[in-house]
């Protein structure tokens, strides 16, 4: 049994463990081999946590392409849809038809 002191893994007064907290390599003085240490950490992180992230920054695109498709296509079929332009077009011809009356008859 470990007798309770600067030894002691646990701090007994907050009940936390000492090796969770948070180094800023910069302000501390790091040996070039703890240095190794943290990357290697950091990158056996970014590698057990790649397949997640990339499954959903994969599906996160599709989504977003899908929409955007969605989004033109219902744009484009709208447009389709709509017959403003005829309209115009068949109120231009029968004001040039008025305005050739109007000419050839005067």
């Amino acid at each position: 049994m470990a007798a309770s002191g600067a030894g002691d893994p646990l701090d007994a007064k907050r009940g936390e463990a000492p090796f969770a907290q948070r180094i800023d390599p910069t302000r501390e003085k790091l040996t070039p081999e703890q240095l190794y240490s943290m990357r290697r950490a950091q990158l056996a992180q970014w590698q057990k946590v790649l397949p997640q992230r990339r499954t959903r920054n994969i599906v996160t695109g599709l989504g977003i392409g899908a929409l955007v498709l969605a989004i033109y296509g219902y744009t484009f079929y709208s447009i389709s849809q709509e017959r403003f332009l005829d309209e115009l077009e068949d109120e231009a011809k029968a004001a040039r038809a008025r305005a050739l009356a109007r000419a050839s008859g005067s």
